[in-house]
C-alpha cells in the first residue's frame, strides 16, 4: 500500500478522525467486557489433581489463597519433547503480569499435559518463573476442550472454541477462568480460545501500532513466524 504523504495540518486530521474510531472500539470492548463478567457461571463438580512444585494439589489449591484463578492452557502434550512456540510467545507475557494480579486478588498460572519434569525443565529452558502443573492424568483439558483423543484427531473433527471443525494438533490453547467462593465452592465463569487470546499477547498490541502491522497475510499461517525466543537466532 501506497501512503500519501501530507502535511502537518493534514495528518493531524486524518489522526483525529482515526481517533473517533479508537473511542468507539474503546466503549465497544468495556461494554463487550461488562457483559463477560455478567455471564453465569457454572459450579465445578469435578476433583481435579494436578501435579506442581508442591506435590498433588486439588483446582481448590491452585487458587493459592485467592478468590480468582486464571489458567492458561499451554500446548504441551505428553509426549513432545517441547512446548508450543505459539504457547511460548504469548507465555513470554506472563511473569511480569503475576504480582500485579496477586495484588488484584487474581492468581494466574498455566497447565499443561506433559509430565511435570518436561514442564520444569523446558521452563527453565525460557527462564520462566511463572506457576505451571501438569494435569497429566486427569480429564481437565479434555472438560475444557483443550486435548483430543487420537479418535478425535482421526475423525478429522473436534470440538474447539464452541464449535465443531478440524484443527491441526491433539493439544489446543486456550484460557480458563474460576472463582471461589468464601464457602469454597468453585465456579467456572469463562474460557476462550482461538483469536480470543489475541488479548494476552502485548507483542501483537505493539505491532498493531508499527507501520507494517502483525505483517502476517503472507504466511503459510498467521503465527508461522515465530519461534521460542532462544531460536530466533537459528
Amino acid at each position: 500500500m501506497k501512503h500519501p504523504i501530507v502535511s502537518r495540518d493534514e495528518w493531524i486530521a486524518a489522526r483525529q478522525a482515526h481517533l473517533t474510531r479508537e473511542k468507539e472500539l474503546t466503549q465497544l470492548r468495556d461494554r463487550v467486557s461488562a457483559e463477560r463478567r455478567a455471564l453465569p457461571y457454572f459450579q465445578v463438580d469435578k476433583d481435579y489433581v494436578f501435579t506442581g512444585p508442591r506435590g498433588d494439589e486439588t483446582l481448590g489449591d491452585l487458587f493459592d489463597g485467592r478468590s480468582q484463578l486464571i489458567v492458561y492452557h499451554f500446548m504441551f502434550g505428553p509426549d513432545w519433547s517441547e512446548g508450543c512456540p505459539s504457547c511460548s510467545y504469548l507465555s513470554d507475557h506472563l511473569d511480569g503480569s503475576i504480582v500485579h494480579l496477586a495484588n488484584r486478588d487474581v492468581t494466574l498460572l498455566a497447565v499443561s499435559r506433559a509430565p511435570l519434569a518436561k514442564i520444569d525443565a523446558f521452563k527453565a529452558r525460557m527462564d520462566w518463573s511463572f506457576k505451571w502443573v501438569s494435569s497429566e492424568g486427569s480429564e481437565f483439558n479434555r472438560d475444557y476442550h483443550v486435548s483430543f483423543s487420537p479418535e478425535e484427531m482421526a475423525k478429522g473433527e473436534v470440538y474447539y472454541n464452541y464449535r465443531s471443525s478440524s484443527f491441526p494438533s491433539e493439544e489446543a490453547p486456550g484460557a480458563s477462568v474460576f472463582l471461589k467462593d468464601k464457602s469454597g465452592d468453585i465456579f467456572h465463569t469463562y474460557s476462550c480460545y482461538g483469536r480470543g487470546l489475541d488479548a494476552l499477547i502485548g507483542t501483537y498490541h505493539f505491532l498493531d501500532l508499527a507501520p507494517h502491522g502483525r505483517d502476517e497475510a503472507d504466511l503459510p499461517w498467521k503465527m508461522s513466524w515465530i519461534r521460542h525466543h532462544d531460536r530466533y537466532t537459528d
